[in-house]
C-alpha cells in the first residue's frame, strides 16, 4: 500500500527526515513510535502532502504521491487524522461527518450508507449526532475525527496521537474503534507516544530519532526488548 524511500524534509537549515525508507502492506497496522522532535510528525504531514520533500520518493498502492496535491491524495483515499483532532467546534456531528464525504460525494449523493457505516463503529456518535462539535468530550472528538476519515472512505488512515489529552479509560476505547476498523480492511499509519497502546494495535513498528529509524522489529520484538524499550520507547 505504501512504500517510502530514502526520504528527506528539511525545514530552512533544520533536517527534519533524514533518509526514511519504510513498507506498508495493504491491510496491515504500523507505528511510528519516537520522543518528542523526532519527526513523527513531520513525515505524516510529507505524506499527506502538507509539507514538501527535499529528497526520496512515496508511493501509494504504486502510485507516485509527488504527483498528488494534497486534496488528490485524499480523493486517493489517503486520510490524515491530524493531532488535537481538529473537527469543526460550531457545526454537528452530523455536519462534521457529512463536510468530511465532499471527498467523493456530489451534493445529491446519498450518504446514509456512510453515516450508518461510522454509526455502527461508534455508537456514541449516533447518540450525539445534533450535538455541536464544541460541546463534545475529548474522546468524542477523537472518535468524530475518526469518522470523517471513514467518509472521505479511507484507504490508508494517517493517526497523529490519537491518544493524546485522554484519560486511559478513554484513550483504550478510542483504540478499540481504530482496531474495528483496521479489521475490516483499512491500512493504519499511527504515530503514538503511548508505546502499549500502539503496539498492542499494531503488527510492526519503527522506532524513529531524530529523524531517522533506529529501531524496527515486530510489536511483540519492541516491547520486550530492553533496549529499545529504555533508549527510545520510554515509559510504557
Amino acid at each position: 500500500m505504501l512504500k517510502i524511500d530514502a526520504l528527506d524534509v528539511r525545514y530552512g537549515a533544520v533536517q527534519a527526515i533524514s533518509n526514511v525508507s519504510l513498507t506498508i502492506a495493504a491491510g496491515e497496522t504500523v507505528a511510528l513510535l519516537g520522543a518528542n522532535g523526532a519527526g513523527k510528525t513531520t513525515l505524516l504531514r510529507t505524506l499527506s502532502g502538507l509539507v514538501k520533500p527535499t529528497a526520496g520518493s512515496m508511493t501509494l498502492a504504486d502510485n507516485d504521491l509527488s504527483k498528488f496535491s494534497a486534496e488528490a491524495r485524499v480523493r486517493q483515499g489517503l486520510i490524515h487524522v491530524p493531532e488535537r483532532r481538529r473537527i469543526f467546534g460550531g457545526l454537528t456531528v452530523e455536519e462534521n461527518l457529512k463536510v468530511a464525504a465532499s471527498a467523493w460525494a456530489g451534493a445529491t449523493a446519498d450518504l446514509t450508507p456512510d453515516l450508518e457505516k461510522v454509526y455502527t463503529f461508534m455508537p456514541r456518535l449516533n447518540e450525539r449526532r445534533e450535538q455541536r462539535g464544541w460541546s463534545l468530550s475529548g474522546g468524542e472528538q477523537q472518535m468524530l475525527a475518526i469518522g470523517r476519515a471513514l467518509m472521505a472512505r479511507a484507504k490508508m488512515l494517517l493517526l497523529d496521537e490519537p491518544s493524546l489529552g485522554l484519560a486511559p479509560k478513554i484513550a483504550h476505547d478510542v483504540f478499540a474503534r481504530i482496531s474495528d476498523i483496521a479489521a475490516q480492511g483499512v491500512t493504519v499509519l499511527v504515530v503514538e507516544q503511548n508505546t502499549t497502546l500502539a503496539l498492542k494495535l499494531a503488527t510492526r513498528g519503527y522506532v524513529l530519532e531524530t529523524g531517522r529509524i533506529v529501531a524496527t522489529g515486530t510489536s511483540a520484538e519492541l516491547l520486550r526488548d530492553p533496549k529499545v524499550r529504555e533508549a527510545y520507547l520510554g515509559r510504557t
